[in-house]
């Protein structure tokens, strides 16, 4: 066990460059990419949009996150350090159902925000800890 530690400290900048590279048509091992159990969906405001127009819509955004809060859809929420815009890390199985989700929110019905959908998962090179386990 003493050596599976440097081993995987060695092993995970790799496995991490390979998962944030991975694509349908790329080489990454089937092993190697996760089973999306979250999405993490970064909400920033469109170029050109004004703090007024997104105020005007506010009260609205906010009653249906809480909603989406309240049924378990929204786990965990933040605003972003800089100030420009939130993020939220959704229960959602696919990046379309997360889209789906945000897409039915007030300030994306007026197309005030721009997101962006990240899939997220289980650390896979966590596999290397206790391989025998993983077969």
């Amino acid at each position: 066990m003493k050596f599976m530690i440097p081993l995987f400290m060695a092993l995970l900048p790799a496995a991490l460059v390979a998962q944030s590279q991975s694509r349908p048509d790329s080489n990454i091992p089937r092993g190697a990419i996760p089973t999306t159990t979250e999405v993490l969906v970064i909400l920033t405001p469109r170029q050109g949009v004004t703090p007024q127009q997104i105020m005007n819509v506010i009260p609205e955004e906010i009653q249906a996150t809480v909603k989406l809060y309240l049924n378990g859809k929204i786990r965990q929420w933040y605003s972003r350090g800089d100030g420009k815009g939130v993020i939220f890390i959704v229960d959602a199985k696919s990046e379309d159902e997360a889209r789906a989700m945000m897409e039915d929110l007030p300030l994306a019905k007026k197309e005030l925000m721009d997101h962006q959908y990240i899939p997220v998962g289980p650390l896979m090179p966590l596999k290397a800890l206790n391989p025998a386990a993983f077969q």
